[in-house]
């Protein structure tokens, strides 16, 4: 078996570009050096500390009951036993970034891939590429949950879906999965929490989403989020909130082909923008943000 590499973005002469990678690896565990697990603890005890308050009540639940600690790097082998008996995911091991149709299809099929590598110490604070704490810390509890579990799984499938219609098909879709499962709020009786794994990851963003003025917190609204272009250098200007996992899989369960057709009809909508069909929860003072350069 060959050595699983460790792939991140090309630096060129246009900028860093992504490198993809396709292959499934087994976890090297056995690999992982001290360094390795201590930058798994710093991280881990960290976020905890920082979500108590700031997470939803089901993710640290979740993480609690997979039996993730700061102790170690867990293995992949370990999870995988008590997510298949609770909702039949799995994970397996990748090398960096997929190709947009094999991750569709790995999610459509209840396999989450999760990059096997971590962090080095100087980028405690802020790594480009998912690495493993962002893909197992931030991403994996919440497939614990019945309901976010088989939202995923739909998404694959939707994901699969829009390959073959398009382009203008796939970036609507992808503005989902950002202000869903990367960046999504949820409210819970006693406020709004964070579920988002980009947010629950982050030291940074977890203050920023719920604490700061800046940012527009606006309720759930399915074509609202697909025309809504986003940044992915700086803290978000918008952000979703949900009021319930059900909600959300109700709300993106119909068939989105005659969605796409609507939404080719209509322009995109900047990151920071506030619309009055919008259901304000916070209008952002919009403080520091920068005026280009949304996806």
């Amino acid at each position: 078996m060959n050595q699983p590499r460790r792939v991140e973005n090309l630096q060129t002469d246009k900028g860093k570009v992504p490198v993809y990678a396709t292959g499934v690896i087994e976890q090297p565990w056995g690999d992982y050096s001290a360094t390795d697990h201590d930058v798994w603890r710093r991280l881990y005890q960290r976020q905890r500390e920082v979500l108590v308050g700031r997470a939803c009540d089901e993710f640290l639940q979740a993480q609690d009951t997979m039996g993730m600690t700061p102790d170690r790097i867990p293995k992949f082998s370990d999870m995988n036993r008590v997510l298949g008996d609770a909702t039949g995911w799995r994970l397996i091991g990748v090398e960096g970034l997929l190709p947009e149709l094999d991750f569709f299809d790995h999610l459509a099929n209840r396999r989450f891939p999760v990059t096997w590598w971590i962090r080095r110490p100087d980028q405690i604070d802020y790594i480009e590429e998912p690495d493993l704490f962002h893909d197992l810390f931030g991403h994996v509890p919440l497939l614990m949950n019945p309901l976010f579990a088989d939202y995923m799984a739909a998404y694959g499938r939707g994901g699969v879906k829009a390959h073959g219609i398009g382009a203008d098909a796939l970036q609507a879709l992808t503005r989902l999965y950002w202000y869903t499962v990367e960046f999504g709020l949820i409210r819970q009786a006693d406020g709004l929490r964070i579920y988002g794994s980009g947010i629950v990851s982050s030291k940074s963003e977890s203050i920023h989403a719920l604490e700061s003025d800046a940012p527009n917190r606006i309720g759930f609204d399915l074509e609202r989020i697909m025309r809504t272009r986003y940044r992915i250098d700086t803290f978000q200007k918008t952000y979703f909130v949900i009021d319930s996992f059900q909600q959300l899989m109700e709300a993106t369960a119909p068939d989105f082909t005659p969605i796409y057709a609507r939404l080719a009809e209509q322009g995109s909508v900047p990151a920071g923008e506030v619309l009055a069909s919008d259901t304000v929860l916070h209008r952002g003072s919009g403080e520091g943000w920068a005026t280009d350069g949304d996806v």
